[in-house]
């Protein structure tokens, strides 16, 4: 059996670059190794509210009355611990017997971690929620609201992360100092992590461009059963011998049997294409709208992290201006991007400089979407024409309906972010590695921001 994609050594920083992650901030200085999410004690994640509040994971208040002339939904905080935050969703669906289309919350977090994040139930559902009891999944501070905890509308997150397995040297403490002290001063690529793509099977963003090309077939052979040297070889197996059998529904009816029904996605393409033969882009309309706007989306990420990796590539630095970039003004309650935009190649290049230099304005990469005009990105679109050849595609894709149906209309994100109350909380023996030395750091990021683009500064 071959495999579809052969990464050498399988490590992380191979991966990263299959999804356009190339480039360092701190390039310059060296990492301190040692390894993250260990365990799922080690990474712990919070939501930040969009007024600033940190949702702490034993935080619980007691709930006031169901007015129903005034409330719509009842809202609490989710502490997961080492579940998916879909999977996590589900189960809850399950157990109170509501539709998935009731619930609604502000962000995904990370599968291995203990996370704590805002969630909302249309209706009334206080008295259940204060019985419920699924394994793993905690519910606090439940409450009746006006308004549902919406997608993108948390400021951020708040990480407590340990790094493990650190080989023990003399100048170790002075160069994670370093390292701490560049982040905090100039920040790290704005990169979308591994997350966003897959991180045993990387590849989202290849189905994502398969949809938009309209080549259904090979969307769905990318998603059930095209095999990665990243994922286990008995699941590889499988996936292989389904995909082999795919012209032939008794045969994928056979090898559908072994198949995971843990993954819960691959199953409902598989199962319709066994009714309903040769269907690939009927097998898509089995996926909820949220499912397709993430792998499209995805499809954004790749050219997003390839426009700044190919930026560094071209000795064009990451933390000043070149003409032609795009500046955009930071909000001063979020620091976030806003529409207040300049051009820098003209007579106001100076203030420019000075703002980027106070973090108060960033350099923009543009997310390409159905209505994006290029020509407001002069530099970047120097650098998409040539990833376009690279990547072979067609301008097309960028027309595509799936597109707009999803609502992806072009928009920008800051190409660097800086960490917000970065801290070294301790460097000390490790309790797991014998003769190794670990590391806690905590700090805060904006959301749609990646903790682990942050800790691949650090290790490297």
């Amino acid at each position: 059996m071959d495999y579809d994609y052969k990464f050498k050594n399988n490590g992380e920083r191979e991966v990263e670059q299959f999804v356009g992650i190339n480039a360092f901030s701190t390039l310059d200085l060296d990492g301190i190794g040692g390894v993250y999410k260990d365990s799922y004690k080690d990474f712990i994640v919070k939501e930040i509210t969009e007024t600033g509040k940190i949702i702490e994971l034993k935080e619980d208040r007691d709930s006031t009355p169901f007015l129903y002339r005034r409330d719509k939904y009842t809202t609490f905080n989710l502490i997961k611990v080492n579940r998916d935050t879909f999977n996590a969703l589900d189960e809850l669906c399950k157990a109170l017997k509501i539709s998935k289309w009731q619930v609604s919350y502000s962000g995904l977090k990370d599968k291995c971690s203990i996370s704590a994040q805002k969630v909302s139930i249309q209706g009334n559902y206080i008295s259940e929620l204060n019985n419920l009891n699924v394994k793993d999944i905690f519910i606090r501070s439940i409450r009746p609201s006006k308004k549902p905890a919406l997608l993108g509308s948390n400021r951020g997150n708040n990480f407590v992360i340990t790094i493990r397995k650190i080989e023990d040297r003399k100048n170790l403490e002075e160069n994670l100092s370093e390292i701490l002290d560049r982040l905090r001063k100039k920040g790290f690529p704005n990169y979308f992590g591994l997350q966003r793509f897959g991180t045993y099977r990387p590849n989202s963003h290849l189905i994502g461009r398969y949809l938009l090309e309209g080549n259904y077939e090979q969307a769905f052979r990318e998603f059930v059963s095209t095999i990665y040297s990243t994922e286990s070889k008995n699941l590889s197996k499988i996936r292989y011998r389904l995909g082999k059998s795919l012209n032939d529904v008794d045969k994928l009816k056979e090898r559908y049997k072994s198949f995971p029904k843990s993954l819960v996605y691959e199953c409902r393409l598989i199962e319709y294409l066994i009714d309903h033969p040769k269907d690939y882009k009927g097998t898509f309309h089995q996926l909820n709208e949220e499912i397709i706007n993430l792998i499209i989306n995805a499809f954004q990420s790749y050219i997003f992290n390839k426009l700044i990796s190919l930026r560094v590539k071209k000795g064009i630095s990451l933390f000043k201006p070149t003409k032609g970039d795009i500046i955009s003004i930071l909000d001063d309650i979020n620091g976030h991007t806003t529409n207040a935009t300049y051009l820098y190649g003209n007579h106001y290049d100076k203030y420019l400089e000075e703002v980027i230099d106070l973090n108060r304005a960033s350099i923009v990469v543009p997310l390409i979407g159905y209505d994006t005009n290029l020509n407001d990105f002069p530099l970047m679109k120097k650098l998409f024409t040539h990833i376009m050849k690279e990547e072979n595609l067609k301008p097309e894709i960028f027309n595509s309906k799936l597109l707009d149906d999803f609502n992806l209309n072009g928009s920008f994100r800051a190409m660097m972010t800086i960490p917000i109350g970065l801290n070294l909380i301790e460097l000390t023996d490790d309790d797991k590695f014998k003769g190794k030395k670990k590391v806690k750091i905590e700090f805060s990021l904006n959301k749609g921001c990646y903790a682990t683009m942050l800790l691949r500064e650090l290790i490297k």
